[in-house]
């Protein structure tokens, strides 16, 4: 690919329509489904266990405690929305 062309997966990427207008300091907190939790080391079975993950899906961190993610977000300046 030459310089002047576009990678065409940069395109995928860019952000367009409502999606533009969110914040950057968003991050989602979802309840992981049973297959992953019992993929993690040293949980115990049927734990409820919850991720904050950054706009662009990176996990950031987990927690067993759903009000503790939403505190742990706020708490680097981040706004929590919960995903179902």
């Amino acid at each position: 690919m030459s310089d002047d062309q576009e990678d065409p997966k940069m395109d995928e990427r860019k952000m367009t329509g409502p999606e533009a207008d969110l914040p950057s300091d968003i991050v989602y907190v979802r309840e992981l489904r049973p297959e992953e939790t019992a993929a993690l080391p040293q949980t115990p079975p049927n734990a409820k266990i919850f991720a904050i993950h950054a706009a662009d899906g990176e996990r950031l961190a987990l927690t067993d405690d759903r009000g503790l993610a939403f505190r742990l977000a706020r708490e680097h300046d981040r706004t929590p929305v919960s995903v179902h």
